[in-house]
């Protein structure tokens, strides 16, 4: 396995903080995705909302995956204006936010456009809105499934049998099957992992037989995240739908190490201040790297077990042993605990071939609406 930090050239001519990635520990993470599926791209349907980025969308599209996961409408609309020919709006969304995902699927009719539905109180806002176009559009649904996490989606029973039935009778929509995320499984050892996987999808196949066996049609169901890609990529019937996998990051390498990915994302951080003669001063604050879980936030070459003193928007302070070693202005290159929310703290990645810097890539859907105009 590749070391956790490459060697990368001319660091010190970039502005900090930033976020750097990895082009070919990309390009590889993406063809372990293709192998875990046994080379069947249809079968993979990766969240974007890890990069965000119009760079990493192509280069998936450019090895056969062509339906995508998206947690916003910017990122729906990110993928279907980098070639994705299918895109799962994976959030139950309401009101206006409808109107504008069926104003994409006008805007870009060669890409098929679905939703999530988890309640009957949406039929009605789901109704008058396709109802109100004149060409009559399809509009996909995905009934949202709650296999255990308690989030959203309707517990599979008699109530998500009806309203499954019910969007089957919308003339404007087509429902395309199920949806169940189970982030609720995270646990490190692999078989306790596999066991709760089986528990939880043990209602949603039923659910699905019940669903086939009275005549329903329920063409695809959408499984599972990244802790549990590999195990639902031994079941033919369904799609995956890994979203870290792309970056990785070291929160997930040390809790799932059976999974084969590389951190291909890393913060680039700089020593501003030596205040005190057993502590370092970075500018790597709550605002360049997600700060809900607990530290160490980042993992930092050669400051790996560094005790974190305290972390505020724009600084970060270690104490060290050995302050004479490092300098004020000196680089450092960490790796986050939880990359997807890092990465959308920036408006840019750098990005590295063969240690060396390219033009930087825009994190395009890190808002909440798109400019189509940035990628012209």
């Amino acid at each position: 396995m590749t070391s956790p930090f490459p060697k990368l050239e001319r660091l010190s001519e970039i502005e900090t903080p930033a976020i750097l990635f990895i082009q070919e520990r990309i390009e590889s993470n993406i063809q372990r995705m293709i192998q875990i599926v046994g080379g069947e791209t249809s079968r993979l349907r990766p969240h974007v909302k890890s990069h965000k980025t119009p760079e990493i969308i192509r280069l998936q599209v450019d090895r056969g995956i062509t339906r995508f996961k998206a947690a916003t409408l910017a990122e729906a609309e990110l993928c279907a204006n980098n070639g994705a020919k299918d895109v799962l709006l994976a959030y139950p969304i309401q009101g206006v936010a409808i109107s504008h995902l069926l104003r994409l699927q006008i805007d870009y009719p060669e890409t098929i456009f679905s939703m999530l539905v988890d309640s009957p109180e949406t039929l009605p806002a789901l109704e008058r809105i396709l109802g109100s176009v004149p060409s009559r559009p399809l509009l996909g649904l995905f009934l949202d499934l709650d296999c255990g996490m308690g989030r959203s989606g309707i517990q599979p029973g008699e109530d998500a049998f009806d309203l499954y039935a019910k969007l089957c009778q919308l003339p404007q929509a087509e429902v395309r099957g199920i949806h169940a995320y189970d982030g609720h499984l995270h646990d490190a050892d692999l078989q306790t992992r596999k066991d709760g996987c089986r528990k939880a999808f043990g209602p949603v196949l039923e659910f699905k037989n019940a669903l086939q066996s009275s005549g329903l049609k329920v063409p695809t169901l959408v499984a599972g995240g990244s802790p549990t890609f590999a195990i639902h990529a031994t079941e033919p019937d369904r799609e995956c739908s890994p979203g870290t996998t792309i970056l990785w990051d070291f929160g997930y390498g040390e809790r799932y190490p059976d999974l084969p990915f590389e951190c291909a994302a890393f913060l680039l951080t700089r020593i501003v201040s030596k205040p005190l003669k057993n502590r370092l001063c970075l500018d790597l604050g709550h605002k360049a790297v997600a700060p809900e879980m607990p530290h160490p936030r980042i993992k930092i070459q050669g400051l790996e077990e560094a005790p974190v003193i305290m972390q505020s928007e724009e600084h970060l302070v270690l104490e060290v042993a050995d302050p004479d070693r490092f300098s004020i202005g000196d680089s450092l290159l960490g790796i986050p605990r939880h990359v997807c929310p890092s990465v959308s703290m920036h408006n840019q990645a750098i990005p590295f071939r063969n240690g060396s810097a390219g033009s930087p890539w825009l994190i395009a859907a890190r808002g909440r609406t798109f400019a189509p105009s940035q990628f012209q």
